[in-house]
């Protein structure tokens, strides 16, 4: 049996979100087990009924990639790696455990995902381990789709992506989790058996660490692995036939090795990436990455043709593939309103899954029946790039005028010691001064009010009431608490992004277009679709308000350029530089109003910095160079003695830390909590201003006691000097709920004051 063209993933969370639902109800314990089995099981099988409806009929073109938390978290269970600190729970719950951690089982540590937002469990390994092939899940769900009718494909990471993620246990820190390969090759050999006893004709491994540079294992090191595991993999006599994806970026350097290995196709993104000078593929099947699967705009089917014919000179079979899973966009247009004429230019210049499914649908029929047989399918999405190149919006010419018109001094603030200097005379801070993130849990009365506001029962009025309450009672606590540099809680935002998103012209947001996040956390990205300006306020108003509460500082809270992309489905028809320079400018007029309101602290999040950095290391000057340089266009337009902070998240910083510092932020706060402060590591003697490492995970529902918090904040004293470190939880606390919240951030506080009677 061939490999039909197909889709390399779909979203796991269900159209409605049915999967964070079931999810968040077994979780509060108000479903059981077997109700929240069943409403997964449910979902699997809609999702193949309607991968079936549009199109995908041919057995193995389905893909399962159906997962109850994460992919890589799969597979770490389905080889046996899974930390001793979880013997004594096992199923679901030491599943969940890992991903989550509760009472007394701190979880895996949580990262992106190569250059998404997705994030994944981070897997624990050493040389005890007991690696072993003792998850059964793919087989059972793989039977589960055929006894409903499904020949699918079932879709695991593969063996040398799960170790080049994983990192070494507590117990042995400095290990090479590549050196357990042929263990693990081993356990996906036992699963290659049970498939093949199954009746599943085919299974697709995912290695896209094959097509990145951003890892401490070289891509040579990475190709010489895999040349060698799947060779051996292929060999086996008793295993379905092996379908070897390598998304998200540029395979080539690999692409020759793996096509030797035996396997029966290879998956290579042909977006990102290209096939090597002269190639051959002869024997195998080559499923071209030709839809992108992490945007959302249409595919120029007239390109998507060209490069499946180029893929033919290979001698390979050439089929029709995304780039990478579907996880990434929402699950359809279908439903989706703006208004006119937006309405009709996003119908005719966006896909989303569904319509991507649709998609290598038609470019299968053009590959098969010979390219006239979709004439008619080329020339629509030809006449929509043209009609979108002269759309209205998407060129303004005030913008590209600012944007023409920026100066190297722009992007340049005064000298770091001396801001620091008139800082702490202007604030009047302790040494370990103590603040959070940005966001707070938001009150039912508050989600209340929003849906009353949506649906016409409460007027504007009546809405600003109820914001002016939640940002007081936030404002009270903090003070009560006694934190040192508070925030106003972001009562009035909807999602970090969106939010700005909605004020900002050249966005539009979704109605239903949820991707997930980790987890059961899903957001809605906007859709950056034209030029960027700013006509009115960014919620300064709100600040304003809640400085006027406390004579303690408050931060102004906004959303760095960068961020505002990678959380975005961003254009792809001018260079994303020139897209970060046009949000840092309406940002910078947002700091000025902000700063002219008496704000004296100001922090813009850039969470999404190391998330952008490029997978091929021969682009990272170009895209660090744009993005610190929007940065600061966006910041340096303030008096010295007005404070900058920034925040970053789960990040692996040591390629980018030179970058960090050049942001030049007076204090920034990252997030490290899980990694136990290893990132400070690479801080000292690089990093001169302040910085605030998160000493408190928020991503878990535990409560760190003082003396945990108190470990943190010593052990972060041991590369950064007391009087530049700054006590804060990781990230914003929105997730949360306000009982742990609280008592956290009492421990927080305390633990800070002990550590300052210490030193």
């Amino acid at each position: 049996m061939t490999l039909p063209s197909t889709i390399l993933g779909y979203p796991r969370i269900g159209a409605n979100r049915e999967l964070k639902r079931a999810l968040e109800s077994f979780w509060a314990a108000k479903t059981t087990r077997e109700e929240f089995l069943d409403a997964t099981r449910s979902l699997r099988l809609a999702n193949y009924a309607r991968l079936t409806e549009l199109g995908l009929t041919e057995p193995a073109a389905i893909p399962d990639t159906h997962t109850y938390y994460d992919q890589v978290l799969d597979a770490a269970f389905l080889a046996g790696i899974i930390p001793a600190r979880f013997a004594d729970l096992d199923g679901l719950d030491a599943y969940f455990a890992a991903a989550r951690g509760d009472a007394s089982h701190p979880a895996n540590e949580m990262t992106k995902w190569f250059d998404t937002n997705y994030h994944y469990i981070v897997p624990e390994i050493d040389s005890t381990t007991a690696v072993a092939y003792t998850d059964r899940q793919v087989v059972a769900r793989y039977t589960e789709a055929a006894e409903a009718g499904y020949t699918v494909r079932p879709v695991v990471v593969g063996p040398v992506t799960l170790l080049a993620l994983a990192k070494g246990t507590e117990h042995e820190p400095d290990f090479d989790p590549l050196t357990r390969i042929d263990d693990v090759a081993v356990a996906y050999a036992a699963l290659l058996a049970e498939l093949q006893g199954a009746g599943a004709p085919w299974v697709q491994f995912d290695e896209p660490t094959l097509a990145t540079d951003n890892l401490p294992a070289s891509r040579a090191r990475l190709t010489e692995i895999a040349a060698r595991v799947y060779s051996q993999l292929a060999s086996l006599e008793s295993r379905p036939q092996i379908f070897l994806a390598v998304p998200y970026g540029d395979s080539s350097a690999s692409f020759e090795a793996l096509a030797a290995t035996g396997v029966e196709a290879i998956g290579v993104d042909l977006d990102r990436g290209s096939l090597p000078e002269g190639a051959r593929a002869e024997g195998v099947t080559l499923a071209a990455g030709v839809v992108d699967g992490r945007n959302i705009w249409r595919t120029d089917l007239r390109e998507a043709a060209d490069k499946l014919e180029r893929a033919r000179a290979t001698g390979a079979r050439v089929v029709a593939s995304t780039t990478t899973s579907l996880q990434h966009v929402p699950h359809t247009l279908e439903g989706e309103v703006w208004d006119e004429p937006l309405n009709a230019n996003l119908h005719a210049w966006l896909a989303f899954a569904d319509e991507k499914v649709a998609e290598i649908v038609t470019l299968d029929r053009g590959l098969r029946e010979g390219w006239d047989a979709i004439d008619a399918d080329i020339a629509a999405s030809t006449a929509a790039f043209e009609q979108r190149a002269s759309a209205d919006g998407v060129t303004v010419a005030s913008v590209r005028e600012r944007t023409a018109a920026l100066r190297p001094e722009d992007r340049r603030r005064g000298d770091a010691v001396l801001r620091r200097s008139l800082q702490r005379a202007r604030l009047d801070l302790p040494l370990l001064p103590t603040t959070t993130i940005g966001s707070f849990p938001q009150r039912s009365e508050l989600r209340v009010a929003r849906a009353k506001r949506r649906s016409g029962e409460l007027d504007e009025a009546g809405y600003r009431e109820v914001l002016k309450n939640e940002i007081r009672h936030v404002i009270e606590l903090q003070e009560e608490i006694g934190l040192d540099v508070l925030v106003h809680g972001e009562a009035e935002r909807n999602d970090m992004v969106q939010y700005f998103a909605e004020l900002l012209e050249g966005f539009a947001v979704t109605h239903n277009g949820w991707v997930q996040s980790y987890g059961s956390r899903c957001t809605r990205p906007p859709i950056l679709w034209g030029d960027v300006y700013r006509t009115r306020s960014l919620g300064g108003e709100w600040i304003e308000y809640a400085q006027s509460l406390t004579s303690k500082p408050v931060k102004g809270m906004l959303t760095g350029p960068v961020t505002i992309i990678a959380w975005s489905f961003p254009r792809r028809d001018i260079p994303l530089g020139e897209v970060a320079d046009q949000l840092a400018l309406a940002l910078r007029d947002e700091v000025a109003d902000l700063e002219a309101k008496g704000i004296t602290v100001i922090q813009v999040d850039e969470p999404a910095l190391r998330e952008l950095l490029p997978l091929d290391e021969t682009r990272h000057e170009d895209y660090l160079g744009w993005s610190v340089g929007a940065f600061r266009l966006a910041t340096s337009g303030v008096r010295e003695d007005t404070q900058i902070h920034t925040h970053l998240c789960y990040s692996e910083f040591n390629q980018i830390i030179g970058a960090i510092a050049a942001l030049d932020a007076d204090v920034t706060s990252v997030e490290a909590a899980r990694s136990r402060m290893e990132l400070l590591e690479s801080v000292e003697g690089t990093f001169t201003n302040d910085i605030g490492p998160g000493v408190w995970d928020i991503h878990s529902p535990r409560v760190p006691d003082t003396a945990e918090l108190t470990d943190l904040i010593s052990a972060a004293l041991r590369n950064v000097a007391a009087d530049h470190l700054w006590v804060n939880p990781d990230c914003g606390l929105k997730t949360r709920a306000y009982a742990e919240t609280e008592q956290s951030l009492r421990n927080l506080v305390d633990a800070a004051q002990s550590v300052r009677e210490r030193l």
